[in-house]
């Protein structure tokens, strides 16, 4: 049976190995030259300093509570850098005090009532996977305690309408069992963030998550039919439609809202046919900026790819699928109805105009053809992260989203202006850059920073370039998350970013909805 690790990404027997990592040094070295690095052990859950549970739930509830040791530790942080280096350094000091797994909505208020007469902290979890300290019990104010109240039993598909292609899923699911449900029936829901194995339906929605496809229905956003919410003031529901111009609508509200206003216990979502026919090929640019204009012309032609994911070459190369002098971009379709060959004749059509050279598709060389390379490089990124960080080096990504017309510039500045202060902080900098998503009307560039770490500051370095990197995107005008979320890290950038009008919505539908603010304190507002 796998074990999910306490203090890293996903599970403990997937971790990159000592000779794997011993292997990343050597790809390291050759960009940053002969570092001294060690490789720091991983913690070890006996020697943990847990801080006693400040509360004990009535015998009542006893049952769908939990103090236990493993489960405290791996609900303390989410997976953001920082948390991988607490979590290392066995950094546990500020573990909820107890975690609740009601599964079903009147044990959830059960548990909320019990929360509300201690008057503690309540955070809502899905698979902790948050990269921007959406889970942490880190937040101001006098709360004497914390519950972290785990969705894991929340995790049935209640019934779906073949007709409509329509299913009605509670919010613990994860994504493996959520496909794993549908597949029967022939239906997906087609959503598949990096996180995906160790994410919740409840999450993505939470959480305004970006899936893997590139282009159309990429956002969560887009498949949600009806939702229903389980607050601190009660349940609510909104009516299944497949479109209505009623006003504002109530789904979106809690789009993206983060566990701060509710708990998602359940949503209608749409869902797909499965594909069955599918079609991937690479390209090669020589300017990132051709590269760019090529994914241009593709958002805007109406074909809308699957794929279409542009690779800077240092990027490509650090993942073993490029020789780092030719920038790639990858494309790809699918379709539950039709052939793909024409869209992507005509796609590669577009791409080539643009300047592309049509990679083979073989791979025969160090730039073959390298769509199947990235998928599973970009599933094994998340566990490459936390060998850097065993290596002691500064690993951060940060993405956002900008309109087309802008996009040289704010490029440009961003490299530079984040270059400049990790080489500031750090002595060296790698900063690569890839599209996770495009529209058409502008790129989501996602940036990746590695950098030589100090030994007993890799978590106030990066502290300084996250900061300097929200600067950057906000100067800029871009959005200081597409897909990552706001939690606490993004905070700043996310005050300066909406309209203070909205915040003070924002605040009163918080007051309305959770009046004494136990839910996930600080995060959003």
């Amino acid at each position: 049976m796998t074990t999910r690790s306490f203090w890293g990404w996903g599970y403990e027997d997937q971790a990159f190995t000592d000779g794997q990592i011993r292997q990343l040094q050597s790809v390291i070295q050759m960009q940053f030259g002969a570092l001294e690095t060690s490789l720091r052990p991983v913690p070890d859950l006996a020697r943990l300093e847990l801080p006693e549970p400040r509360l004990t739930p009535p015998a009542a509830l006893a049952k769908l509570f939990s103090a236990d040791r493993r489960d405290r530790a791996s609900h303390t942080y989410g997976k953001a850098f920082r948390d991988i280096v607490r979590g290392l350094d066995g950094n546990f000091r500020c573990a909820p005090d107890l975690i609740a797994r009601p599964g079903t909505e009147q044990e959830l208020v059960d548990v909320l009532d019990f929360a509300h007469n201690a008057g503690t902290a309540v955070i809502p979890y899905g698979g902790g996977s948050s990269v921007v300290g959406g889970t942490e019990p880190r937040y101001r104010g006098d709360w004497p305690a914390t519950i972290t109240v785990d969705m894991e039993r929340f995790n049935r598909i209640r019934e779906v309408d073949t007709r409509s292609r329509a299913a009605l899923m509670e919010g613990g699911l994860y994504g493996p069992a959520l496909e794993e449900g549908l597949r029967p029936r022939g239906l997906t829901l087609r959503h598949y963030p990096q996180s995906f194995e160790f994410s919740t339906l409840g999450g993505w929605i939470a959480t305004r998550s970006g899936g893997h496809f590139a282009t159309l229905y990429t956002h969560i956003d887009d498949l949600v039919e009806a939702i229903e919410v389980v607050t601190p003031r009660g349940h609510l529901a909104s009516r299944r439609l497949p479109g209505s111009g009623a006003g504002p609508s109530p789904d979106r509200l809690f789009l993206g809202s983060e566990g701060t206003l509710g708990f998602i216990t359940a949503a209608w979502m749409r869902l797909q046919d499965r594909p069955v026919f599918r079609a991937t090929r690479s390209l090669l640019f020589d300017s990132f900026l051709t590269g760019a204009e090529a994914v241009r012309q593709l958002a805007q032609s109406g074909l809308h790819p699957s794929n279409c994911r542009l690779i800077d070459a240092r990027e490509a190369m650090m993942n073993g699928i490029g020789s780092g002098q030719k920038h790639l971009l990858l494309v790809g379709f699918e379709s539950a109805d039709h052939p793909v060959e024409a869209s992507m004749a005509r796609a590669l059509e577009i791409a080539q105009g643009a300047g592309g050279q049509l990679q083979r598709e073989k791979r025969r060389s160090s730039d073959g053809d390298s769509a199947g390379e990235w998928r599973n490089q970009f599933i094994r990124a998340p566990y490459m992260r936390d060998a850097l960080v065993r290596l002691g080096m500064v690993a951060e990504t940060f993405e956002t989203a900008i309109t087309w017309d802008r996009f040289a510039a704010f490029h440009g500045e961003v490299m530079e202006r984040v270059k400049q202060v990790t080489r500031e902080i750090c002595g060296q900098a790698l900063v690569t850059c890839r599209f996770s998503h495009a529209y058409p009307d502008g790129p989501a560039p996602y940036y990746t920073v590695i950098a030589p770490g100090h030994p007993d500051g890799q978590c106030q370095q990066w502290d300084q370039i996250k900061a300097a990197a929200m600067e950057v995107l906000i100067d800029l005008g871009g959005t200081i998350t597409h897909h990552h979320a706001v939690g606490r890290d993004h905070r700043p950038g996310y005050d300066r970013q909406r309209p203070e009008l909205f915040a003070e919505v924002l605040r009163a539908a918080k007051k309305t909805l959770d009046p004494d603010g136990l839910l996930n304190p600080d995060v959003l507002i």
